[in-house]
């Protein structure tokens, strides 16, 4: 492979007119098809065959109609202090506020002065809004007039907020975001010492970004996709697609360094650094594009995305590059920062660096490194086993934004549950009695006593005749009956949870005794759902994408051991990157730092997103890494020594590219969109954890201590096995290099 690369590398650098022509020409193109193709993003969360959307499923059917999972607007109105909205004049601007809500799609919008919903003081009150469609499908004309809704009462001296997702904001970059593009830029002046080296990895990265984040904008026109999926996509090409750049520029560099022309350098980078790009980006892939055998279809969508956008990134690196290089010839050392020296790591005539210091450390000590890094590790992912997962909501909106306000205002006035209520639905299509079937599946729920604030029972008042016959009907026809329950707690509180799983124990006998069947629904038993299909899909994952990168590790490396220490390694990343987050997001510390207002469970996606992509970048540093020190194994050294050189040649740029990548995702923790910020963070953590605790302390001490028999592998796996040649030796061969060869002291191979 490092032959055919080192061609390709070559090719760019001379047609490097068509090369820049073809990336600038699709970038163009696909802005174009973003720009007029594009629709809407969502971040609605759904999965199909489970019980609660099963419910909704059964009311759209026997309720044409009926939109049970459509969009929602909670509208909170509240009276100056010594006010009441129960006076003429404040009631007449609430009811006259609604009445303006009225567009083609709104359902219902109760009037909370009928509905109870009114605060015991008097000062403060909700009104739902209910639409036939999903947040993604409600017109502009809806929207509008939702927004525009509030301003009679506003008129009228009364405050109001409006929650729910039915006003769905798209999250959008601001100026957090550039900060990681700034740390970019200071990282490559420092590791280059030159302007114009260190804005071509930076160019390189926002071309493929650009073309990744269009595609996939246009793609909305066709399908729909998460308002995060762009985002997800935008965070991770960037940071990849710099890094990647960042390796073959610093291998091009040594070559100019060695006195190799500007062609045969840039082929040489292509052919060696560009290899490591290769399955390092290739790990990548396999650990997004694994996120569709959840068989979730947002995660399959994000995962695809953010997979396609790293794919380009790759292609970007292998091509554009070498082309900007070409074009720059003889002026690469244009702009030299002073008092900046870049030294080439590779370079012997400049004394130890600081990498080799702390190899030749680590290596002596290495049991004591060893076991010291295992403990750290262990000591800060123990918050891992107090995790909660949940559905984000309103609560965890950004502070002093309408959702959040409105969230806020009913909690503290009505209870944290409404924000958030249970639907129990009782299907009484095989039920002999309807009626005594809804009073027992009625009973059953106010039989529990923990968490719940009030049911609400389908049987109307007898009193109102039209209600009465309304129910009857609805018993004959649709036959089904809605119970309503207000839990004490939010809708992403443990205890809502938990009070989802006992009305389901708690309504399990129904069917039974009465022949209906009972479903327990609303978003948050969605949210808990899903959680559950989640946990119960994550092994299945783990073992897909670990085993394909197991694979191909073994194959790049040509070792058993080296892939079981990447991947071990890379479980004692995720175990960091999640103890940290749960402690922050959950528990609160240091939350002030990142702008996290208000403790929570953790996301109920993170874990296994989080899970996906951090493989990906792990195997990155894995294979830059390794990969120099199995090079320099090949070519003849001992084990140990081919740890500490190859420790050597790579520490600089790996942490030149983890520091890029920490200031790239730490930058997008800072914003205010709580699934990026979380995201952000965590991947942030993970980076630091897998690049300087994992991969620069723990994996050399424990490569050192395995000695030769790191790089054994049994003679008939070997003879089975394709040779990728990620070293370069084909490419030592073809251009008459000459290369060592293994001594005496090469392990057996049996």
């Amino acid at each position: 492979m490092a032959w055919y690369l080192y061609r390709l590398g070559r090719w760019s650098f001379r047609r490097r007119r068509i090369v820049i022509s073809f990336w600038i020409g699709l970038l163009l193109l696909m802005g174009v098809a973003a720009s007029t193709l594009s629709g809407k993003t969502s971040d609605t969360f759904t999965l199909p065959g489970i019980e609660s959307v099963d419910a909704f499923e059964l009311i759209k059917d026997r309720t044409p109609g009926a939109a049970p999972d459509g969009a929602t607007a909670r509208i909170v109105f509240q009276a100056p202090e010594g006010e009441k909205l129960t006076s003429a004049d404040n009631k007449k601007a609430v009811t006259e506020s609604l009445a303006a809500i009225d567009s083609k799609n709104v359902v219902a919008a109760s009037d909370p002065f009928t509905s109870g919903t009114v605060s015991k003081d008097g000062r403060t009150a909700y009104s739902t809004v209910s639409y036939a469609k999903q947040s993604i499908e409600l017109s502009d004309a809806d929207k509008e007039a939702l927004e525009k809704s509030p301003e009679i009462a506003k008129d009228a001296g009364l405050e109001v907020a409006i929650g729910g997702d039915a006003l769905q904001e798209i999250p959008e970059q601001g100026l957090t975001e550039l900060l990681g593009v700034g740390i970019a830029v200071i990282v490559l002046l420092i590791t280059f010492g030159s302007l114009l080296l260190a804005g071509m990895p930076l160019v390189t990265a926002i071309i493929g970004v650009g073309i990744g984040v269009a595609g996939i904008t246009t793609a909305t026109g066709f399908i729909d996709l998460g308002s995060s999926t762009p985002t997800l996509a935008l965070m991770l090409g960037l940071a990849v697609g710099i890094d990647y750049a960042l390796f073959i520029t610093s291998r091009y560099r040594h070559e100019i360094h060695v006195g190799r022309s500007q062609e045969e350098a840039a082929g040489r980078a292509v052919g060696t650094a560009g290899s490591a790009v290769v399955f390092a980006g290739l790990t990548v892939v396999i650990a997004l594009a694994g996120l569709s055998v959840v068989n979730i279809n947002f995660l399959t969508q994000m995962g695809l995305a953010a997979a396609a956008t790293v794919a380009v990134s790759v292609l970007i690196a292998l091509t554009l590059l070498p082309a900007l290089l070409g074009a720059a010839r003889k002026r690469t050392g244009w702009g030299k920062v002073p008092f900046i020296k870049a030294p080439d790591p590779e370079d012997e005539t400049t004394g130890k660096t600081v990498g080799r210091r702390w190899a030749d450390l680590i290596t002596k000590h290495r049991v004591k490194t060893f076991v010291g890094g295992l403990v750290v590790a262990g000591v800060v992912a123990i918050p891992v086993a107090s995790m909660q997962l949940a559905l984000p909501d309103d609560g965890t909106a950004a502070e002093g934004s309408g959702p959040r306000v409105a969230y806020d205002k009913i909690a503290e006035n009505f209870g944290a549950g409404t924000n958030g209520p249970l639907l129990v639905v009782v299907d009484t299509k095989g039920a002999e009695d309807p009626a005594k079937a809804v009073d027992l599946a009625t009973q059953k729920v106010q039989g529990i006593k923990n968490d719940v604030a009030a049911v609400v029972p389908p049987t109307p008042d007898p009193a109102d005749k039209k209600a009465v016959a309304a129910y009857d009907a609805q018993l004959k026809d649709a036959q089904y009956a809605t119970i309503t329950v207000i839990p004490k707690s939010g809708p992403s509180d443990a205890e809502t949870q938990t009070l989802v799983d006992d009305m389901r124990e708690a309504v399990r006998t129904v069917e039974a005794d009465t022949g209906a069947t009972v479903y327990v629904t609303g978003q948050t038993a969605v949210g808990v759902d899903i959680s559950e299909e989640l946990a119960k899909a994550f092994p299945k994952y783990l073992l897909v994408v670990v085993g394909l990168a197991f694979v191909l590790l073994m194959i790049v490396f040509r070792s058993i051991l080296v892939p079981v220490k990447a991947v071990l390694g890379f479980l004692l990343s995720v175990g960091v990157s999640l103890g940290a987050t749960v402690a922050v997001f959950q528990w609160g510390w240091f939350a002030d730092l990142i702008g996290v207002d208000k403790s929570g469970p953790v996301l109920f996606l993170l874990p296994l997103l989080l899970t996906g992509i951090l493989f990906g970048l792990a195997m990155d540093y894995e294979v830059f890494l390794v990969s120099r020190m199995r090079e320099e194994f090949v070519h003849g050294r001992s084990a140990k020594e081919s740890v500490v050189q190859g420790f050597q040649y790579g520490a600089r740029v790996v942490t030149a590219a983890a520091a890029i990548m920490i200031g790239v995702f730490g930058s997008f923790a800072l914003g205010d969109e709580i699934i990026i910020k979380s995201i952000g963070f965590g991947l942030a953590v993970g980076v630091l954890a897998d690049a300087f605790l994992v991969r620069m302390t723990i994996v050399p001490a424990f490569m050192a201590l395995m000695g030769d028999r790191m790089w054994w592998l049994p003679r008939w796996l070997d003879k089975v096995m394709p040779n990728l040649d990620i070293e370069g030796e084909s490419l030592a061969r073809h251009t008459g290099d000459s290369v060592g060869t293994r001594d005496a002291k090469e392990p057996a191979r049996t």
